[in-house]
């Protein structure tokens, strides 16, 4: 192997590092944007439920809806961004397990994969107080 070869070896993988940090920064952005708006819909629908408590809340499905979609993008945005680090988060113990790996080595959980039918379910309880998804 001459050293233009293993020049060569060095500046793929340094290109290949650059485009991972590139698509993790991307998906961080949209992560943020994503949480962003979601914080802002919960504003609306307090602002549009103060002002009609006593009509019927129909309007109001509208944007809830529009949140459970940001939050499904988001969810796959961060199970994509793991992708990239190389992990999976477990859903029972939170402990960051190396993507080959289909059980958490800690608590034995079955870890998600974009694949599984319920993998875009979620439940109230993945929402933080300010409207951020916890995975």
């Amino acid at each position: 192997m001459s050293i233009l070869d293993k020049i060569g070896d060095v500046s793929r993988g340094a290109s290949d590092k650059a485009k991972s940090i590139s698509e993790a920064n991307n998906l961080k952005r949209k992560i943020l944007y994503e949480e962003e708006r979601i914080g802002e819909i919960f504003g609306d629908i307090g602002k549009k439920y103060y002002k009609t408590r006593n009509e019927d809340p129909e309007g109001l499905k509208a944007l809830c809806d529009d949140i459970d979609t940001r939050i499904r993008r988001i969810k796959k945005m961060r199970f994509e961004l793991n992708g990239i680090r190389g992990y999976k988060i477990c859903p029972k113990c939170n402990a960051e397990v190396n993507e080959r790996f289909q059980f958490c080595g800690r608590c034995g959980a079955r870890l998600p994969d974009i694949e599984d039918e319920n993998f875009m379910g979620f439940d109230s309880s993945d929402l933080n107080s300010e409207g951020k998804i916890i995975i």
